[in-house]
């Protein structure tokens, strides 16, 4: 306990509160039509196909919105971004209640609903940004907790739809729209983390990046499989067991709200254990989870036991992954979690419209489930391969934070830097030209020479960072971050130097 008062002391308790409420209420809104299929499917007589086509709709469209929301939040701020965002979640469920009358117009509300879900990344960024480093995955753990509004809907979407219409509970939600915005408002402080500063190219750098296609890829597995499953299990439970509408939305609660609970422990567990250690548990899980589902179809206690464990493995991983997203891109956290998440949502988005077309054609649902299970084997070996260099460069072993606490913004200190606010994962003149000096017991670690190098070695001998231009010496001190990342002007970089980092 007196650890977790240590936690919320270092960072903004009320802020961390909001960004989990906004959130929360943001997936309550997104999987809204998933947990209401049976409903909708009744009244107008859909295929397995057209269901599915009708609950992938808002989760493409959410994630697509989702990088274009975290670039303007990293604009005009987090809070201002979610304020927005909630302001156009209250007019679609109004659109929901007055317009929608026939299956057309609910593919227009399905693509108006993906709104809801452009959400997560700001989130996550607004409720972490206050934290430093080694609380960052407790901290986007309990935000992304807010995940278990797919559990809520799921549990009070079907009765009400059951006692009013389906289509009063689009209403219900415009009215209660107004919490969450009060929330945000009242609450919500916008975190100091935010590089006003920086370029458009800077902040699209994640996008150019492996790393960032291969966070994206995982997340495919952990996030997309959770909101995917999440949104078709009402669906899958009433067609495959003959369940009630009502019932199929427990089953459904029970899964998904496992799998937010346990988010909360992948984040805890990644910052002491390791968010690549996490993972590597969590995609094995999952993997032989999916092939249970799909091999014990006949029996709806043991597929609700399996889909249990699936999903505390995807909440637990989806913890992981955002343990990891700071200390790969710490200062435009907001922008690369938006686009690691915007992946992910398009990923899952696929799941419903893949399980309907298999059942369609197969007249199955068990490929499907295999299906993600080899992509879930295949993320695995791709991690394996390339942690080896991620714990060499930004994270300790395992996928733990550095040691030390987190660096100065660069290229703005001077003077003497103290060992307290180091180490870097670079050479200290080259994070910070205008320091004049810096302890040599840090520069020792970092230089692969004998100690005296680091007092002897003059910082006037390193070229500026925001005037170098041409080709860089040979003589520039090596740096496990890529030239180019340091030095945006220069042309080339000596390719003993960059080879490795640059690749």
């Amino acid at each position: 306990m007196s650890d977790f008062r240590h936690f919320l002391r270092s960072g903004h308790g009320p802020t961390l509160f909001a960004a989990f409420f906004y959130l929360m209420f943001s997936f309550i809104i997104w999987v809204l039509n998933g947990a209401m299929a049976p409903f909708i499917s009744e009244q107008f007589q859909l295929t397995p196909a057209q269901k599915g086509l009708l609950l992938s709709i808002p989760i493409i469209a959410g994630a697509i919105m989702r990088f274009p929301l975290g670039l303007l939040a990293q604009y005009v701020g987090r809070k201002t971004a979610t304020l927005v965002e909630l302001a156009l979640i209250s007019a679609t469920m109004a659109y929901g209640y007055f317009f929608v009358h026939g299956y057309d117009d609910l593919l227009r509300m399905a693509l108006l609903l993906g709104v809801a879900g452009a959400s997560f990344g700001v989130a996550m960024s607004l409720g972490s940004g206050w934290f430093p480093p080694k609380y960052k995955g407790l901290a986007m753990g309990l935000v992304g907790a807010g995940n278990g509004g797919t559990a809520i809907a799921a549990l009070i979407a079907p009765p009400l739809a059951q006692a009013y219409g389906w289509q009063t509970v689009y209403g219900i939600a415009a009215l209660s729209s107004l919490v969450p915005i009060l929330v945000v408002l009242l609450l919500a402080k916008e975190p100091p983390d935010r590089d006003e500063h920086a370029s458009l190219k800077e902040h699209l750098a994640c996008l150019l990046e492996k790393d960032g296609w291969v966070f994206s890829l995982i997340y495919v597995v952990t996030f997309g499989g959770f909101i995917g499953i999440t949104t078709f299990l009402p669906t899958y439970y009433h067609d495959q067991f003959g369940v009630s509408k009502v019932q199929a939305g427990q089953l459904t609660m029970l899964a998904a709200l496992m799998g937010s609970v346990v988010r909360i422990f992948g984040g805890w567990i990644s910052d002491h254990w390791g968010g690549i250690n996490t993972l590597t548990v969590v995609l094995v899980v999952v993997a032989v989870a999916l092939v249970g589902v799909g091999m014990v179809g006949h029996s709806v206690a043991l597929t609700t036991v399996l889909l249990i464990v699936c999903f505390a493995a995807l909440g637990a991983g989806n913890g992981a992954l955002f343990q990891l997203v700071p200390l790969r891109w710490p200062m435009s956290t907001a922008v690369a979690g938006s686009m690691i998440g915007e992946i992910g949502a398009l990923g899952g988005g696929t799941v419903p419209a893949l399980m309907g077309q298999i059942k369609q054609q197969t007249g199955s649902f068990s490929l499907g489930f295999m299906v993600l299970s080899a992509f879930s084997v295949l993320m695995l070996v791709v991690m394996r391969q390339l942690q080896v260099r991620w714990t060499r460069t930004w994270a300790e072993k395992g996928g733990r934070a550095r040691t030390g606490g987190a660096s100065p913004e660069i290229a703005r200190p001077t003077g003497v830097r103290r060992v307290v606010t180091l180490p870097s994962p670079s050479w200290p003149w080259l994070l910070y030209p205008h320091a004049t000096t810096v302890p040599s017991e840090h520069n020792a670690r970092l230089w692969n020479g004998p100690a005296e190098i680091a007092t002897t070695v003059s910082p006037a001998n390193t070229p500026d960072r925001s005037t170098a231009t041409g080709t860089l010496p040979d003589a520039v001190p090596p740096s496990p971050i890529c030239p180019k990342m340091l030095y945006p002007q220069v042309a080339s970089v000596p390719s003993a130097h960059s080879a490795r980092l640059c690749r």
